[in-house]
């Protein structure tokens, strides 16, 4: 259903793969990923930057809002502030 439909989508997909340590965070929620980082990281990788800078922000959108609820549940989803 919304797996990457194209080569490009699926390089950006392996992209977001490799993110989790560009995290913006404070206490309590996510913000959003480091996306100066995660541009440079495309760029390292071969990845078109102007495909990455159209899709990443539409998958941190709903990677950030789904972590953020996974925070604020009464199990916090493993995360801890």
């Amino acid at each position: 259903m919304n797996r990457p439909q194209t080569g490009d989508g699926w390089h950006v997909w392996d992209l977001v793969g490799r993110l989790g340590g560009q995290l913006r965070v404070i206490p309590g929620a996510v913000l959003g990923w480091d996306m100066g980082a995660a541009l440079a990281m495309a760029n390292a990788l071969g990845i078109d930057l102007l495909i990455a800078a159209e899709l990443l922000p539409e998958i941190e959108a709903v990677m950030v809002r789904k972590l953020n609820e996974q925070i604020a549940s009464d199990d916090g989803g493993g995360f801890r502030s």
